[in-house]
């Protein structure tokens, strides 16, 4: 299960932040226009692309942004159904597994490709980084072998075994190809992706000598990363901070 419609990230805000939120549509290069959502805070922190579960773009990763940008970052979270949904904001009935069967690898990677180039148009100085949640970690790591030129990607719950979207090779048969370091962040307690599967993954990038981290929090389930989930705070507390020490931002 990924996040409810209700779900808030679980990070405190950064009182007195001055952020500057807007929604706009990117074009990717096959023609295709796709939902975003931009905060910019007052700062010289990296650049930012979020990449959101199964449901796309909706409230958790709109505040996820804003909470970034009150950290002086420049995030921006994307939508990934353009071609097979309209762009506007939708209410907490949209049926969203039709458009995820929908989407494909190249379609994920040409919109990811289009949100990099819109951050780099804004401060071409700033090194990018992704992060994803569950759908979107596992397309975050894929990034991170999509010549993006990153400097890190992100990961909170994502598969990495799967052939999902459409196109997509399994991510431990792509660990050669990943071009900057990753981060996992993974539940102990996540039957969709069992410890076997995360010990494999973490095993194929030991030997390629590829720079990560995995990290497995204990008895959380899939989606922990989640305000309400209050018995995990301290390991959603422990991930933010582990998130903020990749991408170089500290924790003020």
């Amino acid at each position: 299960m990924c996040f409810q419609p209700d779900s808030s990230p679980p990070i405190p805000s950064v009182s007195g932040a001055s952020v500057d939120t807007r929604r706009l549509a990117l074009t990717a290069d096959d023609g295709a226009e796709f939902a975003a959502f931009e905060a910019i805070g007052v700062g010289t922190g990296p650049s930012v692309l979020v990449l959101p579960d199964v449901r796309g773009l909706y409230g958790f990763y709109e505040e996820l942004a804003v909470r970034f940008a009150e950290r002086g970052m420049h995030a921006l979270a994307i939508d990934y159904f353009g071609r097979t949904a309209d762009l506007g904001p939708r209410d907490d009935d949209f049926d969203y597994m039709p458009h995820v069967r929908n989407t494909t690898f190249d379609g994920v990677r040409a919109d990811a490709i289009a949100a990099v180039a819109h951050l780099r148009s804004v401060d071409p100085n700033r090194p990018v980084f992704t992060v994803g949640f569950c759908f979107g970690g596992s397309n975050s790591w894929h990034q991170a072998a999509n010549g993006l030129d990153l400097a890190g990607a992100v990961g909170f719950y994502g598969h990495p075994n799967r052939e999902f979207p459409e196109g997509a090779t399994p991510l431990i048969d792509r660990v050669h190809e990943f071009s900057c370091p990753l981060l996992c962040l993974m539940g102990g307690d996540d039957p969709g992706i069992p410890l076997e599967e995360v010990d494999a993954f973490r095993t194929a990038l030991e030997s390629s000598d590829h720079d990560h981290e995995v990290v497995v929090y204990d008895g959380a389930p899939h989606s922990f990363f989640d305000r309400k989930y209050e018995e995990f705070a301290d390991a959603s507390a422990d991930a933010w901070d582990r998130v903020l020490a990749f991408m170089g931002a500290g924790l003020g």
